[in-house]
């Protein structure tokens, strides 16, 4: 990711990934927003390990790499469809990082009625209700109270346990809208459960997890993947074997391992993931019949790919598209992380498939 301050990728080798929605600059980690920053640059293992030092061809100069003939045992080149609805390929061989949404606590705020609300929160979304929520606020315009107070009445939720007293509680966010969100859901449910709420924004992961370890703040929604790897170059130092991966389980263990060293407890993973995907107008997956990543390299015996100026060189991106799932990329298109260009390319017609985000606005849920 890009977007926040202090990006240290050029120190994290070519198997990080682009989601920049999750922002944190020390220790190498930073993430990207919509139009806003977010996460961290978040170490994909199997990337790392596979493509850490691989480059597939130099780019040329007008941003593109030299075309390559397509596989003749995976058919024709499929030539981009424009078309206004975007959707997400399912990554069903895991080339990326995981990163659902997870809630990280204040070990010494953990109890038990607390820790069933956040989980309750996690429980109740998935990537299309993220989206949803991310579209309500980012295009419609509510605001992140708004769209949390609207999916708590719909979905019903109510506190599964009441809070032992009335203590204060304070959940932090990050600055970025889906955080903000994240936060308002967590302290309605709280608040339900009988806590007094305060939502603050914070900032970014090297303001809001000092605050957080220190019981400043109660709470802040977190991304398993990102977290882990932050926490993992805090406490391993910067040149520390990744251990998050395309394994959530596996993930989560060494999360909860590395987040008791550092005085907190996490939650529930939720099925919301917002970490690194492929997408592809909805009118080329109809006519080319393809829903996963798989179906697209048995589909196409060639595409022309739109992403990162960096994409190249990036295990997760091109690299990993050819290697994991055989693709040929017949033509490179340099644009953004995500961003305008990359949606506007596809739409367009000029790309064949995109990086976004899994949980960017834009991409259709139904």
């Amino acid at each position: 990711m890009w977007d926040s301050p202090g990006t240290a990728t050029s120190q994290l080798g070519s198997g990080f990934s682009f989601n920049e929605r999750h922002s944190a600059s020390s220790g190498g980690v930073e993430h990207m927003a919509f139009a806003k920053m977010k996460r961290a640059i978040l170490i994909s293992t199997s990337s790392f390990l596979v493509f850490g030092l691989a480059a597939c061809g130099d780019p040329g100069s007008s941003g593109t790499s030299a075309p390559q003939e397509p596989n003749a045992t995976t058919g024709e080149v499929c030539e981009p469809v424009a078309g206004e609805d975007l959707v997400s390929l399912d990554d069903d061989q895991g080339l990326q990082t995981v990163d659902n949404i997870i809630a990280a606590v204040n070990a010494d705020a953990a109890d038990p009625a607390l820790m069933a609300a956040v989980d309750l929160v996690a429980e109740s979304l998935d990537t299309a209700a993220l989206i949803d929520l991310n579209r309500a606020v980012d295009v419609e315009r509510n605001t992140s109270s708004q769209a949390a107070a609207t999916f708590v009445a719909e979905h019903d939720l109510t506190a599964p346990e009441q809070a032992p007293d009335a203590r204060s509680v304070v959940v932090g966010a990050a600055n970025f809208s889906e955080s903000a969100t994240l936060a308002e859901l967590y302290a309605a449910v709280l608040k339900d459960a009988g806590y007094d709420v305060e939502v603050r924004t914070i900032g970014n992961r090297e303001l809001y997890l000092p605050a957080l370890e220190s019981g400043e703040l109660t709470i802040v929604p977190e991304y398993v993947g990102t977290l882990t790897e932050y926490l993992n170059l805090d406490q391993n130092g910067s040149d520390a074997d990744p251990v998050a991966s395309s394994d959530l389980e596996d993930t989560m263990e060494h999360l909860t391992e590395l987040a008791e060293n550092a005085g907190l407890a996490v939650g529930s993973a939720s099925d919301a993931a917002d970490q690194n995907s492929f997408a592809v107008t909805a009118d080329f997956a109809a006519e080319h019949n393809i829903a996963t990543l798989s179906d697209l390299s048995e589909a196409c015996g060639g595409v022309i790919l739109g992403g990162p100026p960096e994409c190249p060189e990036r295990g997760f991106c091109q690299p990993g598209l050819e290697e994991v799932y055989g693709l040929t990329i017949t033509d490179f298109r340099s644009l953004d992380a995500g961003g305008p260009l990359t949606k506007a390319a596809l739409r367009n017609g000029e790309v064949a498939i995109g990086m976004i985000l899994s949980s960017d606005p834009d991409l259709v849920t139904e």
